[in-house]
């Protein structure tokens, strides 16, 4: 179905924000304070009475990210109750010495959720609704629940060859870390309300945009120290969110499929506001991709890759694993899966290519056919 500006989608991570602002609030009205411990509220957590609500605003807590849990796979697409979640919870150690570092984790955002409703006595979604979004007159941002297209949500999407539709995390499980569906004009609505001094105190927000180690109270400076916000991911969903004060600019975008990395978009959108040098990239079907058809073996790791295409596309598939749609660099016999961070550089005369990811090369041969 055709995107308009009133599809909605699910935003992931940029949900923490919404989280924050709440607790903020909740700061304000004294019903809580940065210094408030863990165990206040859940004492069976690793770690509780060291660590307090600051710490898990800006990811300083040492609370294990649940979504890197092997066992995440086996239990995300179906409905857990808070017990559930806080079982699971209660049973993985400390990353390191609460507030030692920063490291990112969702954990810290299920469990903020949960203590202000715990506090206020009211759901999730209820607070989302009276402490955001009928606050600032937002139309089409909500608490998620399963996709419904008939209400103009978007499913997502991954391309292996022709567009599949992912699976659907059940959002009972991330909650304040990732529940929220909204729109890209309702989310720039947000954060200039936000700044605008229409959710929290001018003294509440400078202390949310006090950076330590890359995080500030649930939002992230973005592009230097020039703007503020937050990224997502769940699912295929790809999102950003990001605001200049001094300009008063707020940029948004949002996707429900592909692999063009979403921070590159907001990157360009960035440089044209700004009047930056700014190349738009060249998407144009790229011919003669059958020179690099075949399979592919490495003697460095023991894996295959089959290379294929579909149309003007190059497919890449490792054993085991799903089909990855390539994107053709500038540089010539090189492609990209950018949200990976994977490129590939082919020598189509030698019958090979180099697999770089993560600091690491490898070369793999095309086996004889």
């Amino acid at each position: 179905m055709p995107a308009t500006a009133k599809t909605k989608y699910r935003i992931g991570s940029i949900s923490k924000m919404f989280t924050g602002v709440m607790v903020m609030q909740l700061v304000e009205e004294g019903k809580l304070t940065l210094g408030t411990t863990l165990n206040k509220f859940y004492p069976q957590v690793p770690n509780a009475a060291k660590i307090n609500i600051g710490m898990m605003l800006d990811h300083h807590s040492s609370l294990h990210n649940f979504t890197n849990d092997p066992t995440f796979m086996t239990y995300m697409l179906a409905p857990q109750t808070h017990e559930q979640m806080l079982g699971r919870i209660a049973a993985m150690k400390s990353d390191f010495e609460p507030g030692s570092k920063a490291q990112y984790s969702n954990t810290n955002f299920v469990l903020l959720s949960y203590i202000i409703e715990k506090i206020t006595n009211k759901t999730y979604p209820e607070l989302v609704r009276q402490r955001v979004v009928n606050k600032i007159g937002l139309k089409d941002t909500y608490y998620g629940v399963k996709t419904n297209t008939a209400n103009n949500e978007a499913l997502s999407y991954t391309y292996e060859g022709k567009w599949k539709k992912f699976m659907e995390t059940d959002m009972s499980i991330p909650t304040g870390a990732g529940s929220i569906v909204s729109t890209p004009a309702d989310l720039d609505k947000f954060i200039e309300a936000l700044f605008a001094g229409k959710l929290v105190k001018s003294t509440t927000l400078e202390l949310m945009k006090t950076i330590k180690e890359g995080y500030g109270l649930a939002m992230l400076p973005l592009k230097g120290k020039n703007s503020y916000g937050h990224g997502g991911a769940i699912d295929a969903y790809r999102s950003e969110l990001a605001y200049f004060p001094e300009q008063k600019l707020a940029i948004s975008y949002i996707s429900n499929g592909g692999g063009y990395d979403p921070s590159k978009i907001m990157q360009g959108v960035f440089s044209i506001c700004f009047n930056e040098a700014y190349n738009i990239p060249n998407f144009a079907e790229v011919k003669g991709l059958d020179k690099y058809i075949g399979v592919y073996a490495s003697k460095q790791i023991p894996i295959k890759i089959t290379i294929t295409k579909d149309a003007g596309t190059l497919l890449a598939q490792a054993t085991g694993q799903s089909a990855l749609s390539l994107d053709a660099s500038k540089t010539a016999d090189t492609f990209e899966f950018e949200s990976a961070g994977i490129i590939m550089e082919f020598r189509p005369d030698k019958g090979e290519f180099t697999l770089k990811q993560g600091g690491g090369e490898y070369v793999f041969v095309r086996e004889e056919k």
